[in-house]
């Protein structure tokens, strides 16, 4: 199941979306980030829900499997770290993927949806309030072990793993946001449909 996750994680939503709909490769483009954000910037917005969709059901998927099947909460963990593993490093792309972050919220969605509500709903208010989707990122991340542990405290290692692997993939914006030289969040005023 790890290694399935792991091949799940690794298919590249962001730079295959940029294909199909003739964009430029988001690895090469704006942040060089193959992740929604990135998207967002070089693509518009539908271009951008489509790579976040597909990102959130790779880590969705294989989470959802493992629970289903009975797997200690140790292993759900593992499994759901190593689609995100596949994303950051996917074997299909010369291991050059994005930060994982839709792929670890989408890992952490079928906990519950009061779980994905409360995740999804500190990273708008985080963006509204600050314009970082980097930072949003890191405090909907640092927050997701709280509010598991509120809503179903079965679940707190494998989140908490997900959530320190979000905050370390973010080290580089943490200390450009320190900076202040963190790009705020924009979106390219012509959708492409």
């Amino acid at each position: 199941m790890i290694l399935t996750a792991y091949l799940a994680g690794s298919i590249s939503s962001a730079v295959l979306v940029c294909r199909m709909r003739g964009l430029p490769d988001p690895r090469t483009e704006g942040s060089g980030n193959p992740g929604a954000t990135n998207v967002l910037r070089i693509g518009g917005a539908s271009s951008a829900v489509m790579v976040l969709l597909f990102d959130m059901l790779k880590g969705a998927l294989p989470a959802y499997l493992a629970f289903r099947i009975g797997v200690d909460p140790v292993s759900l963990g593992l499994i759901a770290i190593a689609a995100c593993v596949g994303h950051i490093f996917p074997i299909f792309f010369k291991f050059k993927g994005g930060k994982g972050v839709a792929t670890a919220f989408g890992a952490m969605a079928p906990i519950g949806h009061d779980l994905a509500l409360a995740l999804i709903g500190t990273w708008i208010v985080m963006v509204l309030i600050s314009r970082y989707s980097s930072l949003a990122a890191i405090i909907t991340a640092m927050l997701a072990p709280a509010y598991t542990w509120y809503l179903d405290d079965r679940f707190i290692i494998p989140v908490s793993m997900l959530s320190a692997l979000i905050v370390i993939r973010h080290k580089d914006n943490i200390s450009r946001l320190l900076k202040g030289e963190e790009s705020k969040m924009s979106r390219k005023k012509k959708d492409k449909f």
